[in-house]
């Protein structure tokens, strides 16, 4: 039983549960109904159900960003990207005659994602073939991505009033919001392809050694733009989302420092910005403790001025709870204090 218990606690995602799980429980004895759910027509609400709709967005981006993460890279232009798509979808949408048609919906949602895809191959480009660091190669699109998507709109927020659009975000199937089948068939595609096949493998071998894996005969510069191809497109995902949820194309507000958030939840989640080794299922963990974290600062009323220091101490405690050298500190300390107690009592 003991071998047991010591094998949970030094499994990887033993802290990053164990945050969320302290999160789920403070918000439970603050507000017992953070746990209610309520039926209303066949669907489900309640605060864990707005978790599941809302933490979508950054569910995609973060999956994303981890598969960058993995190759030793960082994608900063993620937000961007996701202002680029919604403004495309939008755009598409309102200069339809039909905006309620389901086929303009579906030609917007591809032709945004698409757009989101190139953008992030223009990435994979830049890192990959030409050799630019990737903080320099995203920064770049971070700042003109934005651009790109206010020229779209024409300076203005574009809206629009179409339902099939709209259900993207806010509608339900089966009694769950459909944002949150979305994340889930995207977490079961990035589980698959990086669980399941030689990628995964190749991925974390890309990130451990880039020049050994290439003398080894692994295509590194492939496997890398393909991870950034792939941040695009599924942040191109996230944006239609977004745009969903407001129904409008905002470019200054869609994605803002979401960039940041993903990095979080990938941390949180235990893969290493070293790159190398990484974890699909952390990755989730870490994003829904972002969300929980979200709601319970809104509901302890913090100003939105404080909100950013709020949860950086809190992200603070929970990396140093996950380090294993904080921990053996912590621990030393402990045995420390525990022999000087033991000395006295022997003195006395």
């Amino acid at each position: 039983m003991k071998s047991l218990t010591l094998a949970a606690v030094k499994h990887r995602l033993f802290w990053p549960v164990m945050a969320l799980l302290t999160l789920i429980v403070i918000n439970t004895i603050a507000r017992p109904s953070f746990i209610g759910i309520t039926v209303r027509d066949g669907n489900l609400y309640g605060p864990l159900i707005d978790i599941l709709r809302n933490s979508a967005p950054l569910m995609l981006v973060a999956l994303g960003m981890t598969i960058v993460i993995a190759t030793r890279g960082i994608d900063l232009s993620v937000g961007a990207i996701m202002a680029v798509s919604g403004a495309v979808a939008l755009t598409i949408i309102s200069g339809s005659s039909e905006p309620e048609s389901l086929p303009t919906v579906i030609l917007a949602i591809t032709v945004g994602v698409l757009v989101a895809l190139v953008l992030g191959v223009w990435n994979g480009f830049l890192v990959a073939v030409l050799g630019i660091q990737p903080i320099i190669a995203t920064l770049v699109l971070m700042l003109a991505g934005r651009g790109v998507a206010l020229l779209i709109t024409g300076g203005f927020i574009t809206t629009i009033n179409s339902a099939p659009y709209k259900f993207m975000a806010q509608g339900y199937v089966f009694g769950l919001p459909f944002a949150f089948y979305v994340s889930v068939a995207a977490i079961a595609v990035v589980a698959l392809i990086e669980r399941r096949t030689a990628l995964g493998v190749l991925t974390e071998a890309v990130g451990i050694n880039p020049e050994a894996s290439r003398l080894a005969g692994v295509r590194s510069r492939g496997i890398i733009w393909g991870a950034y191809a792939a941040s695009g497109l599924l942040a191109g995902l996230a944006g239609i989302l977004y745009s969903s949820n407001i129904m409008a194309a905002d470019a200054n507000a869609a994605g803002l420092y979401i960039e940041l958030d993903a990095i979080l939840a990938v941390v949180l989640g235990g893969t290493s910005l070293m790159g190398g080794t990484f974890t699909i299922a952390g990755t989730v963990v870490g994003v829904f403790t972002i969300q929980t974290l979200k709601s319970t600062i809104t509901f302890l009323g913090v100003p939105p001025a404080v909100s950013p220091l709020f949860l950086a101490i809190v992200v603070v405690v929970v990396v140093l709870v996950q380090s294993p050298r904080f921990r053996g500190w912590i621990g030393a300390a402990a045995r420390s204090t525990r022999t000087r107690s033991t000395r006295v009592e022997v003195a006395r």
